[in-house]
């Protein structure tokens, strides 16, 4: 997918090492720029946790089903709301058989695009389906890099939203899966997000 015609499609084939290196990357790009223009370094680049994901994937709605609010994976015109695999499996019945534009469906309240469907998205917590019973409310998250050494269940990524392979459970805001750190595959993907440093919204 590195031809340009995929300029606007959501980046795939990349392992959550992979995220994390390209998150390193970015950091480094950005804060060389705004020192050699005399300007302050900027919060690093990283994965979101779980927890951030979920918030902004709600979009500042509380108690809804999917990022456009739902109840429903379509809307009242019997048109798809999802890059997703509707029905019994037809993965074609959204107009889409692999991954669409980014743009193809509206944003959440947040303004964001594909929070539902397309591709899944890494995060950086480690997956452990008994983990909401020993996580604290004050900070839920748990991220732990495992080694290669390490035994399987180690190297679990929990992987947010649902893809054009899911049905539509995987796309509700509040459903979990995972994949292991150091696998690709063609229904996950990634994006980056930054600590805020506590300006004026209005600032940007």
């Amino acid at each position: 997918f590195w031809h340009p015609s995929y300029d606007d499609y959501p980046v795939v084939g990349i392992s959550w090492k992979q995220a994390r290196a390209f998150c390193n990357w970015r950091t480094k790009f950005r804060n060389d720029f705004l020192h050699n223009n005399k300007i302050a370094d900027e919060q690093a680049f990283r994965l979101p946790t779980e927890g951030e994901w979920e918030y902004a994937a709600r979009g500042g709605q509380e108690l809804v089903k999917y990022p456009w609010g739902g109840p429903y994976a379509m809307n009242s015109s019997g048109c798809y709301l999802a890059n997703f695999k509707a029905m019994r499996g037809n993965v074609t019945a959204d107009g889409g058989f692999y991954t669409l534009k980014v743009t193809e469906y509206s944003p959440n309240g947040y303004n964001l695009y594909n929070m539902g469907g397309n591709v899944s998205e890494w995060t950086s917590t480690a997956f452990d389906a008994a983990s909401y019973y020993y996580i604290s409310d004050i900070s839920p998250n748990s991220e732990y890099n495992a080694f290669e050494d390490d035994d399987e269940t180690l190297k679990r990524k929990v992987v947010r939203g649902g893809s054009w392979k899911d049905i539509s459970y995987y796309m509700q805001v509040s459903t979990r899966d995972y994949e292991y750190q150091d696998t690709a595959k063609s229904y996950v993907g990634f994006r980056t997000v930054q600590s805020f440093m506590g300006r004026d919204l209005k600032d940007y």
